[in-house]
């Protein structure tokens, strides 16, 4: 899928929460709504993910160095979306 797709998706989900809080939508919809944004970003980030050591790890014809920078790189986000 694409990723720009992928991307409107999940805006349009973040928009059915913001119009849930306005029609003061009970909690257990809300919670509902935020549960499926929080997996459709989450699909989105391990796509990116695949995307990445595809191309920036995997790849054959990569230098050792463009691997480690990409290796890098992607751990450094993942330590950021674990916190």
């Amino acid at each position: 899928m694409d990723l720009v797709a992928r991307v409107r998706r999940i805006a349009g989900q973040v928009g059915a929460v913001e119009r849930a809080l306005q029609s003061d939508a009970g909690c257990s919809e809300v919670l509902h709504l935020v549960a499926a944004v929080r997996g459709a970003v989450n699909g989105l980030l391990d796509q990116i993910i695949a995307e990445h050591l595809e191309a920036h790890v995997s790849a054959p014809g990569l230098t050792d160095k463009e691997r480690a920078e990409g290796a890098e790189e992607l751990l450094a986000v993942i330590r950021r979306y674990a916190k």
